[in-house]
């Protein structure tokens, strides 16, 4: 499939390129009298130039041969004919020819180094995203898990002497921690997918700040803050997927939950 629109590209911008040399060759050629053949010469060259920024280096090699022999046949004297009298006139045809394809090739170079530098700068600043989240994941997995071992611990070895309240506020810890551990590993599993592409948004039509009162309900019950949202009346129902955007809002009030005030 990429190969077939690749090759179909490739063809759209040969034609393209073919078409836009012989429509200024033609509107050279109805004013000649006016610029000379030196001048269409320049024109023909700026032409070449401009599609070899815009273009593959096939498709523009192709349109600097085809201005090269219009160029020659239509406008160098004798016209009507590739013959060429003088020796000027040789080699001025020669070096549009060169200058026309060594245009083409370092533009195309240049482009190519650019885009390379693009896709490094862009890999390196992937990499760097995904150490930031890792490292930050890692740190939010490790406290639940301590959280949890440390509840069961202290349940273990103080079983007999812890009171009734005491046990329930351990029991309270394990629950709170074992959400948050889920919360964390189902954000791993979201960002796997959406690498993968196995992750697909599921867009509806949704009440925004309907979502946010129900995530606020559901982190209401496992803390003593309170939490206080205005809502904005005049939000329009937008489409979303409510299912992530409800774990992205879950993941900022309970950041700020645990980590504010």
């Amino acid at each position: 499939m990429s190969i077939k629109a690749n090759s179909t590209n490739k063809s759209l911008q040969l034609l393209i390129s073919i078409t836009t040399v012989l429509l200024i060759s033609v509107c050279c050629f109805l004013t000649t009298h006016l610029i000379g053949y030196k001048v269409v010469a320049l024109i023909l060259l700026m032409t070449v130039s401009l599609l070899a920024m815009l273009f593959d280096i096939l498709p523009v090699l192709i349109a600097a041969l085809l201005s090269a022999l219009i160029w020659n046949y239509l406008f160098i004297p004798p016209i009507y004919t590739f013959h060429i009298e003088t020796a000027e006139d040789v080699l001025m045809f020669f070096l549009y020819f060169v200058i026309a394809s060594v245009n083409a090739v370092l533009t195309f170079k240049i482009k190519q180094a650019e885009k390379i530098a693009r896709d490094k700068e862009e890999k390196e600043n992937t990499i760097k995203l995904y150490n930031t989240l890792l490292n930050s994941l890692s740190h939010e997995l490790k406290t639940p898990i301590a959280t949890i071992i440390g509840a069961v611990d202290t349940i273990k070895e103080t079983n007999k002497k812890l009171s009734s309240e005491q046990q329930n506020e351990l029991l309270s810890q394990i629950d709170i921690a074992s959400i948050r551990l889920n919360n964390q590993v189902e954000n791993l599993l979201n960002m796997s997918r959406l690498e993968t592409g196995l992750l697909k948004l599921k867009l509806q039509w949704c009440d925004v700040n309907e979502l946010i009162h129900l995530v606020i309900e559901k982190l209401q019950t496992s803390t003593n803050k309170q939490i206080i949202f205005i809502s904005n009346e005049a939000l329009p129902i937008c489409k979303i997927d409510n299912g992530l955007i409800e774990q992205v809002l879950q993941n900022i009030i309970s950041n700020a939950i645990q980590y504010t005030p």
